[in-house]
C-alpha cells in the first residue's frame, strides 16, 4: 500500500478549512477567541494603510509595512475579513509542497521489498507539516508566520533547483520581513563555496577567503539587493519608525508573557525597573546584570547559530544545518513562543530523512528525544497556567521550568549533530 501526495494534499487542505470555519464558530460563540490577536492587529493596520497612513498608528504593529499592504483587501468589509486567514493558509499549503519537493530529491526512490514507511517516506514525513495541528493552527488563527516560511522554503527549493539568482531573491526577502533567516547566508555560501573554484587562486587555501567564488558572490549580492530595495522603499514611505518598528525594536524588546526563554524571569525583571524604589544601590549586581540583558542574549545566539554550526554542518548537509541552526537560533533567543517552533519545524522532514535519528539502532533515542522535549515544555505550560490563570506566584517554578526547557534543547542540539 502507497499513501499519495495527493491524498495527504488533499486532507492538509481539508483540515485546514474544519479549522478554520470551527475558528468562525468558536469566536461567535465562545467566550476564548480562536482568531489570534496578532490578526487583529494586522488588519487594523491594513485600514490605516487604506486609509494612507502609516500602519505603526496601529500599536504593537512591528511588522514590514508590506504585510499590511499584502491584507489590504481585509478593509473591502463582509467576509473579506477572512481574505487574511485565507492568504497565510495558502503560504501553508504552498510550504508544504516545497517540502515534499526537497524531500523527493534527499530521499531515494523506493522498492517494493522495502518496508511500508521506506515506500512512503516523503509522504509521511511531508505529513510533520501538512497535518500537523500546532501548524494548522497557527496559520487558522491569523498568524502571518506561514508566509515566511513560504518564503524561505522557496529559496530553498530554488537553491537545490541551481536556480541561484532566484533564490537568493526570496532569502533577501525573508530577511526583509523577518531578520533572523540571514543566518542561512553563511551556510549557503559554504555550500555553494563547491561548485566553482575560488575566485583568485591565490586564495584556495586560505580560509574563509578561499572559500569565495563566482557563484557564491553573486548568490550574496543578490540575497543583499532583494533585502535592501524593499528595505530601502520601505524606508522611503514610512522613514525611521518603519526602521525602528520592524527592527531596531526587537534588540530591545522585553516581552516576557508566553515566553519559554531562559531569559524570561529576567526581562521581566528588567521591564519593572522603572518602578523599583528610587533608593535602590543603581550598581548592585542585580541592576548591572540587567542592564543589557536584551542586547547581550544576541551573542551566544548569533555565534552558535550564524557561524559555528555552518562551519560544522553546511557543507556535509545543507538542511539539516538550516534545522540545527535554527533550532539553536529558537533556544537562545530571548523570547521564544510556540510560535516560534514553526521556524525550525520546515526543516525537520528533511533533517529526519538525512540523518541517522529514524534508523532502527536509534529508535529509543528518538522516542526520549521527543519525550523529554514535551515534558520539559509541559512543565513550563503548567506553572505559566498558575501565574497567567490562577493568579499564583510561580516565578521561581517558572526560572527552573526555564531552565530545565534551555538544557534539554541544547541536549536535543547536540544529539541533532551527531546524528546528521
Amino acid at each position: 500500500m502507497k499513501i499519495t501526495t495527493e491524498q495527504l494534499f488533499i486532507l492538509g487542505v481539508l483540515l485546514r478549512i474544519g479549522f478554520f470555519l470551527f475558528g468562525l464558530f468558536q469566536d461567535k460563540y465562545m467566550a476564548v477567541r480562536y482568531t489570534d490577536i496578532d490578526y487583529v492587529v494586522f488588519s487594523d493596520a491594513a485600514k490605516y494603510v487604506a486609509d494612507d497612513k502609516s500602519p505603526y498608528q496601529r500599536e504593537t504593529y512591528r511588522y514590514t509595512p508590506m504585510l499590511a499592504w499584502i491584507l489590504l483587501p481585509v478593509t473591502f468589509g463582509g467576509n473579506w475579513a477572512h481574505y487574511g486567514k485565507a492568504v497565510f493558509m495558502l503560504c501553508d499549503i504552498i510550504t508544504g509542497a516545497l517540502i515534499t519537493e526537497v524531500l523527493k530529491k534527499e530521499t531515494p526512490g523506493s522498492s517494493t521489498k522495502d518496508t511500508f514507511f521506506q515506500r512512503n517516506k516523503t509522504t509521511i514525513l511531508s505529513a510533520i507539516w501538512l497535518l500537523n495541528p500546532m501548524v494548522i493552527t497557527i496559520s487558522t488563527r491569523g498568524s502571518s508566520e506561514s508566509v515566511l516560511s513560504c518564503f524561505i522554503m522557496l529559496a530553498v527549493a530554488n537553491l537545490f533547483r541551481d536556480q541561484y539568482i532566484m533564490s537568493a531573491l526570496f532569502l533577501g526577502l525573508s530577511i526583509h520581513f523577518k531578520i533572523y533567516p540571514i543566518i542561512y547566508l553563511p551556510s549557503i555560501m559554504l555550500f555553494l563555496a563547491s561548485k566553482k573554484p575560488s575566485l583568485i587562486k591565490a586564495w584556495q587555501n586560505v580560509p574563509f577567503l578561499g572559500w569565495v567564488n563566482t557563484t557564491n558572490l553573486t548568490y550574496l549580492v543578490a540575497t543583499l539587493a532583494s533585502f535592501a530595495v524593499p528595505t530601502y522603499l520601505m524606508y522611503d514611505f514610512y522613514g525611521y519608525e518603519f526602521l525602528y518598528h520592524s527592527y531596531l525594536y526587537h534588540l530591545t524588546r522585553l516581552d516576557h508573557r508566553h515566553n519559554f526563554s531562559l531569559y524570561n524571569l529576567a526581562l521581566y525583571l528588567k521591564s519593572a525597573q522603572d518602578y523599583l524604589p528610587q533608593n535602590l544601590d543603581s550598581e548592585n549586581l542585580l541592576t548591572i546584570a540587567l542592564q543589557s540583558i536584551e542586547k547581550a542574549a544576541f551573542a551566544p545566539q548569533i555565534i552558535l547559530s550564524g557561524l559555528v554550526i555552518p562551519l560544522v554542518l553546511a557543507r556535509r548537509n545543507l538542511t539539516a544545518c538550516f534545522f540545527i541552526q535554527t533550532l539553536t537560533f529558537v533556544t537562545f533567543n530571548k523570547v521564544m513562543t510556540s510560535q516560534y517552533f514553526i521556524w525550525f519545524l520546515i526543516f525537520l522532514p528533511s533533517y529526519l530523512a538525512t540523518s541517522q535519528l529514524l534508523s532502527k539502532s536509534n529508535a529509543r533515542k528518538g522516542s526520549l528525544m521527543l519525550l523529554l522535549w514535551i515534558a520539559s515544555q509541559g512543565m513550563w505550560l503548567f506553572f505559566a497556567y498558575k501565574l497567567e490563570f490562577l493568579g499564583e506566584s510561580t516565578f521561581t517554578e517558572l526560572l527552573f521550568s526555564s531552565s530545565i526547557f534551555f538544557l534539554v534543547n541544547c541536549w536535543l542540539i547536540g544529539e541533532f549533530i551527531a546524528l546528521a
